[in-house]
């Protein structure tokens, strides 16, 4: 798989992992009346999962994005 293609898609996982479960969470933190739509408790909410995930996705990436050898080109 070309590699610039695999970059792609594993961060697009990525973000929608993160929106998915920021929304989730931000949901039941709405329904349960924590806070309310558009205060910074919601900005919160999303920051702190966006940077979750980032810290997750970076950790991850070495073991998603390296190379098979059989895609490094031959070096003569």
């Amino acid at each position: 798989m070309n590699s610039t293609f695999r970059g792609i898609a594993y961060v697009s996982v990525w973000v929608v992992i993160w929106g998915t479960v920021a929304s989730l969470m931000d949901w039941m933190l709405l329904t349960g009346e924590v806070y309310e739509t558009g205060t910074t408790g919601q900005a919160i909410t999303f920051i702190a999962y966006g940077a979750a995930t980032a810290v997750l996705a970076t950790r991850f990436a070495g073991r998603f994005l390296a190379t098979d050898s059989s895609e490094t080109p031959d070096q003569q």
